[in-house]
Formats: C-alpha cells, sequence, structure tokens
C-alpha cells in the first residue's frame, strides 16, 4: 500500500489558474487576488509554490500559453534555490491576451516546425536547463504534426540531447491521438516518451489507452483531475456523499480517484491559491474502496458531451 508521501511524489503543481489573469477554471473568484495584475499574481504563484514545496511536490508543470508562468517559475527558482524541481512545459500554443480579463482570444495553437523552434527558444531563455519535458500542447489526430517531417525531426533531435519530449492531448477522440503519437519514429527510436491527457471523473475515455502507454514503458501524466472546476464547484451529489464520508472536499476525492490508477505516474492539480492546494492535497491521505471506485465510476459522461460542454466554458 501507497503512503502519502508516495502519493505526494505523484503529484504535479500546474500553474495554468496564477500564470494569466483569465482562465476558464470554475472556483477561481475569491481564490485569486481582488487585483489580478502581474505583481498581485506573481506573489500568489509564489505562496502557492512554497507551499507546494513545503509539502514535498517536486514536480511543476507550466507552458508558453500559460501567460506568464515560465516567467514566475523562473523567478521562484531563482530566489529560492531549489535545485530538486522537475520542470514540465509545453509549446504550441501562445498566449495572446494581453493580461486582459476581457481578450476576445487568450491563446492560438500553430503546430508548426517554425513555432517549436520559437517557444523552444523562449523556454530555453527562461528555465535554462531546468526543463525535463516539454511537451506539444493539445495534440489531436488531425494535428498537421503528423506529416510536417522538419517539425517531427526537430522534436527527435531534442529527445536525442537528453530532454524528455512528451505531448498532452484533448478531445473526444484522445486515445486515437496517443496511439498515433506514440507510433512516431525517426530512425527506429521513438519521438516521443510522454503524455499528459485529460481524465477525470466526468471524462475518463482515454484510460484504456494511457494504461497501454504506461505498460509499453511510457511516463503517464494526467490533467483536469477537476475537470476544469466543475469536480469542485459542481459537484455531482454520490462525490458529495463520498467526500462527506472522508470527512474532506469533493476535490479530493477526484484527485484520489486519479491517483487509483496504477499508470497515472502524476496527477496534475491547478489550484489558484494556498488553500485550494490544501485542500486538493488531502487526496494523498484517502484510500477509496472498490464499492466507491464503481459509485464514482457512474459518473462517466459521453467524451463528445463532455468536450462540448468544455469548449462552453468561458474565461473570466
Amino acid at each position: 500500500m501507497s503512503t502519502p508521501m508516495d502519493r505526494v511524489d505523484r503529484i504535479a503543481l500546474g500553474l495554468a489558474a496564477l500564470g494569466r489573469p483569465a482562465y476558464i477554471n470554475l472556483g477561481r473568484d475569491g481564490a485569486l487576488p481582488a487585483v489580478r495584475d502581474v505583481a498581485s499574481m506573481r506573489t500568489a504563484t509564489f505562496t502557492v509554490l512554497d507551499d507546494a514545496y513545503a509539502a514535498g511536490i517536486r514536480n511543476v508543470d507550466v507552458a508558453r500559453s500559460y501567460g506568464r508562468s515560465e516567467e514566475f517559475l523562473t523567478g521562484w527558482l531563482d530566489e529560492r534555490g531549489h535545485l530538486d524541481v522537475v520542470v514540465s512545459s509545453k509549446w504550441g500554443y501562445a498566449y495572446v491576451g494581453g493580461w486582459r480579463l476581457d481578450a476576445e482570444v487568450h491563446e492560438v495553437k500553430e503546430h508548426s516546425a517554425t513555432r517549436f523552434a520559437a517557444q523552444w527558444a523562449e523556454t530555453r531563455a527562461l528555465l535554462g536547463d531546468r526543463v525535463g519535458l516539454y511537451q506539444v500542447h493539445s495534440l489531436t489526430v488531425d494535428s498537421p504534426l503528423f506529416t510536417d517531417e522538419p517539425l517531427i525531426e526537430a522534436l527527435a533531435e531534442l529527445a536525442a540531447n537528453d530532454v524528455a519530449v512528451g505531448f498532452s492531448t484533448s478531445g473526444p477522440a484522445q486515445a486515437a491521438a496517443i496511439e498515433r503519437a506514440f507510433a512516431l519514429e525517426v530512425a527506429g527510436r521513438p519521438v516521443f516518451s510522454a503524455v499528459q491527457s485529460t481524465w477525470n471523473l466526468l471524462e475518463p475515455s482515454a484510460g484504456p489507452a494511457l494504461a497501454a502507454a504506461h505498460a509499453a514503458g511510457k511516463r503517464v501524466l494526467v490533467k483536469e483531475t477537476l475537470a476544469n472546476g466543475r469536480l469542485a464547484v459542481e459537484a455531482p451529489r454520490v462525490l458529495l456523499d463520498i467526500a462527506a464520508a472522508h470527512g474532506t472536499g469533493p476535490d479530493a476525492v477526484a484527485v484520489a480517484a486519479v491517483l487509483a490508477n496504477d499508470w497515472a505516474g502524476a496527477a496534475v492539480i491547478g489550484p489558484a491559491s494556498a488553500p485550494q492546494l490544501e485542500a486538493n492535497l488531502r487526496a494523498t491521505m484517502l484510500s477509496l474502496s472498490t464499492h466507491e471506485e464503481a459509485a464514482l465510476a457512474g459518473l462517466a459522461e459521453d467524451a463528445g458531451d463532455y468536450w462540448r460542454h468544455r469548449s462552453s466554458l468561458g474565461w473570466d
């Protein structure tokens, strides 16, 4: 049986909700600073990072499109002097929101060799050699990446230079994207060694593909563990009942459900404040019964419906 510290080792802190003023996560109102200027958001990010480090978390996940997440993380690492933090970042989306809550467009996606080269240079300029994993952001089965030989070769070259190369997935066809991506090879060697996919109690459809990836020796990270806050703010009754039985919140139970999957190497959580972090981390103290896991499995939605609902969430 795993211990709470073992489970903390499987938690990664994501900065999607802290690196920019607007995001689609529910439950950020009241958690973030009253004024979301750069200085205030930087301070909030440092506070969460400090508490996460104190709790034993050593994995932090950022992205070029998460506003100033890489910049904030770099500043924190420089000030604190921590040398044992493992950083993963992503390229593919560019943040174009201009630090505005009311921006018409917050991020723009482009999977091209040009975008990869530019964003890898930007990431390296900030984080240097701290990046242990660099991921294609939101790879879909129809991405132009799959037929872009210069891009595939550039990713393979990065992998050959001791930076693990991975991809994240989104959408109802995650499983197909996972299988197609792991089949990519250059000179007989796989391009990708890691995947970060959405899996939560409402959207578990990628589970079999992720289990297969884990069995094949790939690193598996799980994102959107709380369904962009829906499982905390709009928790279904069965989730609330199980949480009450354990004397905790629905968010902890939802994260514990991710950790119950042996194939999940890391569960990425995205708290907007220190109290949310503390609440999420109660998952490391939970062990769900077989009966509870079966009851929670009944929360799964049709994948298409889930992603349509996600697309309807507003940025605020």
